[in-house]
C-alpha cells in the first residue's frame, strides 16, 4: 500500500535531523530502515535526501511510503465483509463470528485475510495484512487493520500501551453477582495445551479484567467487559473463574442451549488515530444470535 505524507517544518522542529523528527513522529526503526532502503521515499522541498540530513524552518519534508508486494500465502477469497470505517492508513472491521483472522491448515480459505486480499486484489492494490487486536475465530465485532507499514507500528505501540480501549459485550447464565467488578487473576497455558488457558497463580501473566452488568434478561446475564491487560482468552477464562462462564463456549463451557459459539462479541472501539490524531469511536451493535438468547 502506498501513501505520501507531508510535514511543514516549524521552528521548533528545525535542527533536528529526519531520522530524529520522524522517530518523534512514532515511525518505528524498523518503518525507518525500510524507508532508507528506499531512496527516493524521503524528500525535502521534493529534492531526495538522506535520513542524517537536519531540517530547516519552512521547508516541506515528505514522507513516500512504497509497499509493492502483498502477503504472501494469503489467496483472495470472495467472502462477506463489513468495513464500518476506511481511510488511508486503516480499516475497522466488524468481523462476524465463525470467521478466524488468519489463514490456518484447516482454515486456508475462509479467514478475514482472505477477504481483504479480495477486496484489494479487486482493487489492483497490494495489501500486507496487519491485524492490531486479533480476535478469536468465534469473537465477532470489531477488529483494526492497518494499511501499511506506519499505521501498523504506532497502532501496535498503542497496544502495547494500553491506549486502545475495547468493550466487549458477553452472556452468561444466570444473573451475575456483583453487578459490576474486577477480576485480578493470573493467566498461563493449560498443561501441555497450545491454545487452552487457566488460572495460573505460580506461573501464569497478570490479567485484569473489569465487568459490570448490563441487563438481565431471559435467565441471563448480558456483561459489559472492559480489559485492562490482553491475555489470550481472558474473558474466557476469567468469567469462569468467577464462576459465570461465557455460554456457547465449546472449550470452557459447552452449554449449547442458545448458542453454538462463545457469546462474545467485540462491542466498541475507542483510539487515537495513528495518523491524524483524531479521537476515533466506533461501535457494532449485539449479533442476531447473542440479541435472540436474551428474548423470551
Amino acid at each position: 500500500m502506498n501513501r505520501t505524507l507531508t510535514y511543514p517544518i516549524t521552528s521548533q522542529d528545525a535542527g533536528q535531523s529526519i531520522e530524529q523528527f520522524l522517530r518523534a513522529k512514532g515511525y518505528s526503526t524498523q518503518c525507518i530502515k525500510e524507508l532508507k532502503k528506499q531512496w527516493g521515499s524521503i524528500l525535502i522541498d521534493g529534492t531526495p535526501q538522506y535520513m542524517r540530513v537536519a531540517l530547516q524552518e519552512g521547508s516541506t519534508l515528505t514522507v513516500q511510503i512504497q509497499e509493492e508486494s502483498s502477503s504472501e500465502k494469503i489467496p483472495p477469497v470472495e467472502l462477506p465483509l463489513d468495513i464500518v470505517y476506511e481511510d488511508e492508513d486503516l480499516l475497522v472491521v466488524n468481523k462476524p463470528a465463525d470467521m478466524p483472522i488468519h489463514p490456518s491448515l484447516n482454515n486456508y480459505e475462509n479467514s478475514l485475510a482472505n477477504a481483504l486480499a479480495w477486496y484489494f486484489a479487486k482493487q489492483d492494490k497490494p495489501f500486507v495484512f496487519r491485524c492490531i487486536n486479533r480476535l478469536d475465530r468465534d469473537t465477532s465485532g470489531l477488529t483494526i487493520v492497518a494499511k501499511h507499514m506506519l499505521s501498523a507500528g504506532i497502532l501496535s505501540s498503542m497496544v502495547v500501551k494500553r491506549s486502545i480501549h475495547r468493550e466487549y459485550l458477553a452472556i452468561v447464565r444466570g444473573q451475575v453477582t456483583p453487578e459490576r467488578g474486577t477480576i485480578d487473576a493470573p493467566i498461563g497455558r493449560k498443561g501441555d495445551s497450545i491454545i487452552e488457558r487457566q488460572i495460573d497463580y505460580v506461573g501464569g501473566e497478570r490479567a485484569v479484567t473489569h465487568y459490570a452488568l448490563k441487563e438481565y434478561k431471559n435467565g441471563h446475564s448480558l456483561l459489559s467487559i472492559h480489559l485492562e491487560t490482553g491475555r489470550t482468552h481472558q474473558i474466557r477464562v476469567h468469567m469462569k473463574h468467577m464462576g459465570f462462564p461465557l455460554i456457547g463456549d465449546h472449550l470452557y463451557n459447552p452449554d449449547m442451549e442458545y448458542i453454538t459459539r462463545q457469546a462474545l462479541h467485540s462491542h466498541r472501539l475507542q483510539f487515537t488515530h495513528p495518523i491524524t490524531g483524531e479521537s476515533m469511536d466506533f461501535t457494532a451493535p449485539l449479533p442476531e444470535d447473542m440479541r435472540q438468547v436474551l428474548e423470551p
